[in-house]
């Protein structure tokens, strides 16, 4: 029981910092300025002359507009060939291995590992109003996005040490051009354009997403509240069992 109490006391610690995640991309979003793109050229410049040189402009907001290409052009997915300004394409193999529980029966287990992961290797444009900033993902992914392929392909193959390949699941996310978007991040001029990316900072709050500000507030109030109440319930039960456990 004190192990119990221990887990659970674990795990209410982790809901808790969920919820203040939570809670901090909240308050994030609500103090950050929303600008557009001529406002943070007239910083940008401001920022130029007060330095005597540009690539020193750094500036925190919110900016949002309609997805655009990058200056190579439409993409196409790899494997749907959908036009789109991003894309992301994973392969899973699932497979059946023999196993031995703890008493000794011998039983199939179903197994699933990813074999591929790609990205599309740039980010994208936002355009707004007939002006465009760029957008640099840095390595993470717009949320949410449009699933275009989800194609399961049987197999029969055995491998090494007996596992059966059952098949191989493709999957494809896109993002398409013209698709309105919202970001919270840091924009600077140090490659020449404006970008906008994840802070520099450490803990810098960065959000790629198509949905509204209104709807991710909202949506982040209501994780914040399950989160943080399901930590407390599991944080009590868990100082309980272990009590219990610590005098038993």
């Amino acid at each position: 029981m004190l192990w119990v109490g221990i887990i659970a006391l674990l795990a209410g610690a982790a809901c808790i910092g969920v919820a203040v995640r939570a809670q901090r991309r909240v308050h994030a979003m609500m103090a950050a300025e929303t600008l557009s793109v001529p406002e943070l050229l007239d910083l940008a410049g401001v920022a130029a002359e007060l330095a005597g040189r540009p690539g020193t402009f750094r500036k925190v907001c919110e900016v949002v507009g309609q997805t655009a290409p990058a200056p190579v052009g439409v993409l196409r997915s790899d494997l749907a060939g959908v036009d789109c300004v991003w894309h992301m394409q994973r392969v899973e193999r699932r497979f059946e291995r023999r196993e031995r529980d703890d008493e000794g029966r011998t039983r199939t287990q179903t197994h699933t590992e990813t074999v591929s992961e790609r990205t599309s290797p740039h980010g994208w444009a936002l355009l707004r109003d007939g002006h465009t900033i760029g957008i640099d993902p840095g390595g993470r992914h717009p949320d949410p996005v449009e699933r275009v392929l989800d194609r399961f392909d049987p197999a029969d193959d055995r491998g090494r040490g007996g596992d059966r390949t059952v098949g191989y699941r493709n999957q494809e996310w896109v993002l398409r051009p013209g698709v309105a978007m919202y970001v919270l991040g840091e924009v600077d001029d140090r490659d020449g354009p404006l970008v906008i990316r994840p802070p520099q900072d450490a803990g810098g709050t960065f959000v790629l997403s198509t949905r509204t500000e209104a709807e991710l507030t909202a949506s982040d109030r209501r994780a914040q509240r399950l989160w943080a109440r399901g930590g407390a319930a599991l944080a009590v039960l868990g100082l309980v069992l272990t009590v219990v456990g610590a005098i038993s």
